[in-house]
């Protein structure tokens, strides 16, 4: 039995994002310097920004690195594509366009932090940058297990082989195929089959199949690492948007912590309909089995500190703001797990007591009517 994907974006029908023709309208936002500041930082708080905002922030970090200038983009051109983007990321509870802002942000903030302006090429940087913006473009909410398992039409299209995320490398190119959205008009073919490629690699990338086999590249190369070796610089640029997708126990905890809460929504979401369709559920996304201490202590410990503390090797200077934040974060959480673990032996022994408590005032009866 085949189960179909409710993806937004059906590349097999012929239809295309339709962008708004005219000048976009959303209100264009004066940045206020402090604005300007945050932006450039991890502590970023991404929860206080409507969509019209972020948007304006996206098209502010690419006018600032340069990158509209360096690629002769047409700023009305960057507003259209922009506002396609938005419109092409659903309403999930995680993989939603708040998650795309978020991992730009923390795109925009590694290149700042790392000084990448002086150690990569201003094309590298608007991979890095597209990358972010597009990488999980009309997620429809249910990953690649599920995809997979039920044999969605998009598991079947792409041969199980990281369906997602070539739907998201597919779907950002077919916006960018549109003249009112093409933000590589400018650019020779050459250079734009690069960007393209590079933006394809770098999204299939994110697969987290793929994670131990992206870092272990990484780590041989870290040690006697070359900026002028392109291959050095690809796996560079491929942990670098995994570190982002997956920053978001970097930011302060009162940032963090509610995407946590929506991507267990999202996991929970996804549990029931496998179960409902007869499904293997991942414990990890089962809403009867996993806690919030317990979904992240292994991701953080295993995933997140490795990562970035290999990433601190080539950068030092993030040991502060991203690394310490991540090992505070694995504290907290294993604080939390040992109250729930407390709490758990805590309810059998209030059970214990009251049944001792139940016996002893039975004994104490007979006694009286003795």
């Amino acid at each position: 039995m085949t189960f179909n994907c409710s993806c937004k974006y059906n590349l097999d029908d012929g239809k295309k994002v339709t962008p708004r023709r005219d000048v976009p309208n959303y209100p264009k936002y004066t940045l206020s310097q402090e604005t300007i500041e945050a932006l450039k930082k991890p502590t970023f708080d991404v929860w206080h920004w409507e969509h019209n905002e972020m948007l304006s922030c996206l098209e502010f970090m690419y006018h600032d690195l340069g990158l509209v200038k360096e690629l002769n983009m047409n700023p009305i051109t960057l507003k259209r594509w922009l506002l396609a983007i938005q419109e092409n990321y659903r309403n999930n509870p995680f993989h939603n366009f708040r998650h795309c802002f978020c991992v730009s942000q923390m795109m925009y903030g590694m290149i700042h932090l790392c000084n990448l302006k002086e150690k990569l090429t201003l094309t590298d940087l608007v991979i890095l940058m597209t990358t972010a913006v597009c990488h999980d473009l009309d997620h429809p909410g249910y990953n690649n297990t599920y995809q997979i398992n039920a044999r969605t039409e998009l598991a079947v299209r792409y041969n199980d082989i990281s369906p997602l995320e070539n739907h998201h490398c597919a779907v950002a190119f077919q916006i960018i195929s549109l003249p009112e959205c093409n933000i590589f008009a400018n650019v020779n073919p050459d250079t734009f089959k690069n960007i393209r490629q590079a933006i394809i690699t770098l999204i299939l990338a994110t697969d987290m199949a793929r994670h131990g086999e992206i870092l272990e590249c990484f780590k041989q190369k870290v040690k006697n690492f070359d900026f002028s070796n392109e291959e050095h610089v690809i796996c560079l640029k491929k942990v670098l948007v995994k570190c982002c997708d997956i920053s978001n126990e970097v930011r302060p905890t009162e940032v963090a912590e509610p995407w946590v809460d929506c991507l267990l929504e999202e996991y929970f979401m996804q549990s029931d309909r496998e179960k409902s369709e007869g499904l293997p559920v991942a414990p990890f996304m089962d809403r009867d089995k996993v806690t919030k201490p317990t979904a992240q202590i292994g991701f953080i410990k295993f995933v997140l500190i490795p990562m970035f503390e290999t990433v601190m090797e080539l950068f030092p200077q993030i040991e502060e703001i991203m690394v310490q934040p991540l090992r505070d974060s694995r504290d907290h959480y294993e604080e939390l797990k040992l109250l729930e673990d407390a709490m758990t032996e805590v309810k059998p022994m209030s059970l214990i007591n009251q049944h001792l408590l139940t016996e002893i005032q039975h004994i104490m009866e007979t006694l009286v009517r003795q």
